[in-house]
């Protein structure tokens, strides 16, 4: 029996070796090129069937509504916030960026100077509010960014006559993305960071902040550089209506809106209930040209999209992401996950386990052992994918057992070719 540990352990060090030599060939790409199937699901992870097939519809959320401002100039959204104003939210929102690019303050630079009124009425709407949140931007100096470094060292900031009157939070949410035109896939979130020495919050976790300090705080003291995010819905618009419709076949995402929303006309004509806004976040931003016109701008592939994989369109608007966020802060609803050392002692008992396995069936049952170790391997990766399915389903937990689950695909190649260069070892010192 001790041999049999003593050799388990060395070909389960040979397997992670060979996991090691593997991982180095494909950083440098080599068979990405001919791997047309890898790059299709490259964007999916095994929690998303749980996201968009094994949940409920979500019931929608009365705390939190949506208001599209569409391609509305500043002096339009004034206007719009203004009569929100007059049925008394708990706090206002927008994940815009109210600035001049790059920092030069000329009406060449930026025409959106020319219109002083437009921007005086912003200023004014922003400060007659009980409470209002502005996106800001994760940025580097142009310095820092020849250097390759991911750190972040500067912030875009609204406008001065919107900023001192608001509240601010980053809007970055964290993509693969290489330019903002590219594929974006939103999973996480950065709670918070700090940018030369300050703490900086993100535009979701400021708006929950400010809504409700208790529960962000406690968001906050988990510590965690990224959260995963726990989507519970979408909307799904695809005609005017005031009020939360319900997804059809259609549409991108497997769920019934999450939020109550409304379309900038609607704010116009001040076709709503009168409570519709009243003691309520109100989050503004853009979902289209109107609501329900296809867009692409501002939009993210998410879990909760119909695809699973190989997706086609994006399925979630920005704001739309960020009020998930502020949902899942407020319900105290989060994704725990494994750490990443708890990652590799599993991967290398359950490994071991299984080499172990091998070498009893290959000493007893060797004329089965051929048939036996892809039977073994096939159950192991079966019960090791439902494993991690009905974990996050249940629990609200992500089991991260990629790194078991490549070990154990490579158990049965490793302990042949193991075995084989043993032998052969085995001879020449014999003959020796």
């Amino acid at each position: 029996m001790k041999n049999i540990w003593v050799q388990s352990a060395a070909v389960t060090v040979f397997v992670f070796a060979m996991m090691w030599a593997f991982s180095g060939l494909t950083d440098l790409k080599i068979f990405s090129e001919f791997d047309t199937i890898a790059k299709a699901l490259s964007d999916t992870e095994l929690t998303d069937f749980v996201f968009a097939k094994l949940r409920p519809d979500p019931t929608v959320d009365e705390r939190i509504v949506l208001v599209n401002f569409g391609e509305l100039g500043r002096r339009e959204v004034a206007t719009m916030i203004q009569i929100i104003n007059k049925y008394k939210p708990r706090l206002v929102a927008t994940d815009a960026l109210y600035d001049c690019e790059g920092g030069l303050r000329d009406t060449v630079n930026c025409p959106q100077l020319l219109d002083t009124l437009g921007n005086l009425m912003l200023s004014e709407a922003i400060k007659e509010s009980n409470r209002f949140v502005m996106g800001e931007k994760l940025m580097q100096t142009k310095l820092l960014g020849k250097t390759d470094n991911s750190e972040i060292d500067s912030l875009e900031l609204p406008d001065p006559m919107f900023k001192d009157f608001s509240e601010q939070g980053f809007v970055t949410i964290p993509t693969d993305a290489a330019y903002q035109e590219d594929v974006k896939i939103a999973r996480t979130i950065i709670p918070q960071m700090i940018v030369n020495g300050k703490r900086e919050l993100a535009f979701s976790t400021r708006v929950a902040m400010s809504y409700d300090s208790l529960k962000a705080e406690q968001y906050l003291a988990r510590k965690k550089e990224e959260e995963i995010i726990n989507f519970r819905g979408n909307i799904e618009v695809l005609q005017l209506r005031v009020h939360d419709l319900k997804s059809d076949e259609t549409g991108t995402s497997n769920f019934a809106t999450m939020f109550s929303v409304i379309d900038y006309e609607d704010v116009f004509s001040e076709n709503f209930d009168s409570l519709f806004f009243k003691d309520k976040i109100v989050m503004i931003g853009f979902l289209g040209k109107y609501l329900g016109a296809p867009s692409w701008e501002d939009k993210f592939y998410t879990p909760l999209n119909k695809k699973i994989g190989g997706r086609a369109n994006p399925d979630m608007f920005g704001l739309v992401v960020h009020a998930n966020i502020v949902a899942m802060i407020l319900n105290q609803d989060f994704i725990d996950e494994l750490a990443e050392m708890q990652q590799y002692i599993i991967a290398f008992l359950v490994c071991l386990l299984t080499v172990a396995l091998f070498i009893v069936v290959d000493e007893k049952l060797p004329t089965w052992y051929d048939a036996l170790s892809v039977v073994i391997q096939l159950v192991e990766i079966a019960l090791i994918m439902l494993l991690i399915v009905q974990v996050f389903a249940i629990y609200n937990f992500k089991l991260d057992l990629n790194l078991t689950l490549a070990a154990t695909a490579l158990v049965g190649p490793c302990y042949d070719i193991f075995k084989s260069i043993q032998n052969e070892l085995l001879k020449r010192f014999t003959k020796a």
